[in-house]
């Protein structure tokens, strides 16, 4: 066995959005690298939640029934989480979900390493 066996080779993470702004109607607009804007329907972003409320830890069984989450759902604050995710509180309560960018990506319907 070499070295390059015993080594685990990670994936880049994507880079970070320029910036992240909710929409006046509660959507989240989220301007990447390269100038792509894309915005994300606030309740796909909640129902996409990662958190192990939502989401069971073992398998990856989704909890989260699409159907409690209300229509009029929408970030209520944003926060940084180190140099890789943002933490959403939303209007329902809920806030224990870390969106990292890799996931902010795929909610937006981008390929997570094209930045």
């Amino acid at each position: 066995m070499g070295l390059l066996d015993r080594i685990s080779f990670q994936k880049r993470e994507p880079e970070p959005p320029e910036a992240i702004d909710v929409t006046a109607s509660g959507d989240l607009r989220i301007q990447w690298p390269g100038g792509r804007e894309v915005t994300v329907p606030a309740a796909r972003l909640r129902d996409l939640c990662p958190c192990a409320g939502c989401v069971e830890e073992g398998t990856g069984r989704k909890l989260l029934d699409p159907a409690t989450i209300p229509a009029d759902i929408r970030p209520v604050r944003i926060d940084a989480v180190g140099n890789y995710a943002v933490q959403i509180e939303w209007s329902d309560g809920h806030s224990t979900g870390i969106y990292s960018w890799r996931s902010l990506r795929e909610a937006s319907g981008l390929p997570p390493d094209d930045a």
